[in-house]
């Protein structure tokens, strides 16, 4: 017993009664299921069927991770959300916030007072915790690539913001493209992590987040180009978005990419990418590992 106590019975309460304690030799073994690596194909070719129509498309691995709820990792939600040309669809996510990605069409998303006009490559941001989302597809159909920190919220059981930290933000292709421009030119080194462009605004401070919890990026590899091993302690999910003949290792494991398909790649396990076409690889990532930056424990090394 620790100084100072007794073994003297004591009363019994309701609240006593709820009580466990837990006694393991390592207080780090933890019961949790391993995150999977795992590519969505059977999603991906549902949200580019034209047959589909108009649908919300989770990216589910519940059944792996063994949560009551929908969560593509423990804390990252990602759907397709396919609309057929000139149809809408309405969207009320229980997020802080939901990051999208247009891979496919054009139209415009309502959000409170606030509207964005999207095309292929755009990217852009809706606070949560206000309602539903309105949108619409043009005159050919849309995909776009969505993702929220649903799990997050749904593993503490909270509801959206009601004033969030996150305002609406629109990065346009045609920007993106012409911020790239400074990318490319710019010497490369071997403290280089990759080609990309990271997303984030005045909403955050001087962080390089979207949301406070999730970070979002364009990654880029050249032709014939290999991006360095390394590993982390926040989840990554990765779409492939342009190129052919690429690849991941993920540990020992060869994973070939699939055009238009997410992948996870589980935290901390080594990692490099590989480009075996003959076109710069382009592709959208959202990690986790924003909570890490602000917990100072983002795990970044080499080997």
């Amino acid at each position: 017993m620790p100084e100072g106590t007794s073994g003297a019975p004591v009363a019994e309460t309701v609240y006593t009664k709820r009580a466990q304690y837990n006694d393991p030799q390592n207080a780090f073994a933890f019961r949790w299921p391993d995150v999977p690596r795992r590519q969505f194909l059977a999603e991906r070719d549902r949200a580019f069927d034209p047959a589909t129509g108009t649908a919300d498309i989770p990216l589910d691995s519940s059944d792996v991770l063994g949560t009551a709820y929908v969560a593509t990792t423990p804390t990252l939600q990602c759907r397709y959300l396919r609309i057929a040309a000139g149809e809408n669809i309405a969207t009320a996510y229980r997020a802080s916030g939901a990051v999208y990605y247009v891979m496919a069409g054009a139209g415009e998303s309502t959000h409170d007072e606030d509207r964005i006009v999207w095309g292929a490559g755009d990217v852009f941001c809706f606070p949560g915790g206000g309602g539903e989302t309105a949108h619409v597809a043009g005159s050919v159909d849309a995909v776009l690539f969505v993702t929220t920190n649903e799990p997050l919220l749904a593993f503490e059981r909270l509801e959206p913001p009601k004033n969030p930290v996150i305002q609406t933000v629109h990065y346009p292709a045609a920007e993106i493209a012409r911020r790239f421009e400074v990318v490319y030119a710019r010497e490369q080194t071997d403290a280089e992590a990759g080609r990309a462009i990271l997303f984030s605004s005045a909403a955050v401070g001087e962080c390089t987040n979207m949301l406070p919890s999730i970070n979002v990026a364009i990654n880029t590899l050249q032709a014939g180009g290999d991006q360095r091993p390394h590993r982390h302690n926040g989840v990554a999910i990765t779409l492939a978005i342009q190129g052919e003949g690429i690849h991941s290792m993920i540990e020992d494991e060869k994973i070939p990419w699939s055009t238009g398909a997410a992948q996870i790649t589980p935290a901390t396990e080594l990692h490099s990418h590989h480009n075996r076409g003959t076109e710069r690889m382009v592709s959208l990532v959202v990690q986790d590992e924003a909570l890490h930056y602000y917990t100072r424990t983002p795990g970044f090394s080499w080997d």
